[in-house]
């Protein structure tokens, strides 16, 4: 009789993993180190090791095990295919098909990180009980995630969700990390607001709490925002703007129950969802209903909870 699950989040320093029972109650969880070298030829046997350690210290039988969802850091298309996964050193690579083979033939099954982490707050999070769900992930990129009737849209070639890369400003001059010029993730990552706010600085005499007192951070713009300094507000106003941007062209593709925003950045609370909100409702006039706006809650587990949806 199957009795349980088990969910994998293979992050570029550390795996995490959870062991969960069929109705998604977390169990056990534990991480391991992420060892890269050699292609990552290891990092899977590391995980199959571990695997198996815990039911053999719990005393469970694999033939109890439903299966096991994985979490990459990368393009993982429909099947499973990983084409490349850069922060694993992976190419070409069917990382369900090798656990599974590692485990002896238990079923696995594989999605992007991001996706993952967006099915686990739609699963047991923020957005719980919801079927049409939008994450974002603001930290020092933005990640993103798709569900659409209780399952991920990878797309077909993988690259379902990858919202940190919707243009929103195509007059931008700087390019993206990915080559790209006006990225999301230009202006509402956590590296993204802090380029805001130098621009901001750098163009006005305005005096300002950011200005001196060391290293600009996020954190730091969203309090002095928080305080009412007129630069730090402008800054996060920008921020808002292009995230409202952003989830308006996803309503009016998709029509979500929800958005959630996680990540680092969204540690900011209220300023932010409030501010997100205000320009959603001014892009998406013919919704008469609009989206809620939600802050994650599973933090660094929504991997792990997003993985074991996978399975069940």
């Amino acid at each position: 009789m199957k009795k349980y699950v088990i969910g994998v989040d293979i992050g570029g320093t550390s795996v995490k993993n959870g062991l969960f029972d069929l109705e998604g109650s977390l169990i056990a969880k534990w991480e391991i180190p992420t060892r890269k070298e050699n292609g990552g030829e290891q990092i899977l046997k590391d995980v199959a090791d571990a695997i198996n350690r815990q039911l053999l210290e719990r005393g469970i039988e694999s033939r109890e095990l439903l299966g096991v969802g994985v979490g990459v850091p990368g393009p993982v298309q429909t099947d499973g295919y990983v084409s490349l996964c850069p922060n694993l050193g992976w190419k070409d690579y069917h990382p369900d098909r090798a656990l599974s083979q590692l485990l002896g033939g238990i079923s696995v099954k594989a999605g992007n990180d991001a996706n993952v982490a967006a099915l686990g707050e739609a699963f047991k999070g923020a957005a719980a009980g919801e079927d049409q769900v939008v994450m974002l992930t603001l930290g020092t990129g933005v990640g993103g995630g798709i569900i659409v009737d209780g399952k991920i849209v990878a797309g077909v070639h993988g690259a379902g969700g990858e919202l940190g890369h919707i243009v929103v400003n195509p007059q931008e001059p700087l390019a993206c990390n990915c080559g790209n010029h006006g990225c999301l993730e230009q202006y509402a990552s956590a590296t993204g607001v802090v380029r805001v706010a130098k621009r901001l600085l750098e163009a006005s005499d305005q005096e300002s709490a950011l200005r001196g007192k060391g290293v600009l951070t996020a954190k730091r713009i969203f309090d002095e925002a928080k305080a009412g300094d007129a630069l730090a507000l402008k800054a996060v106003d920008t921020l808002c703007m292009y995230l409202g941007l952003a989830c308006a062209h996803c309503a009016l593709t998709i029509d979500p129950d929800a958005f959630v925003i996680g990540g680092g950045v969204s540690r900011a609370g209220e300023i932010l969802t409030e501010g997100i909100s205000s320009y959603f409702e001014r892009f998406t006039h013919i919704i008469p209903k609009k989206a809620a706006f939600k802050l994650a809650t599973l933090g660094n587990d929504a991997g792990i909870y997003g993985a074991a949806k996978l399975v069940l």
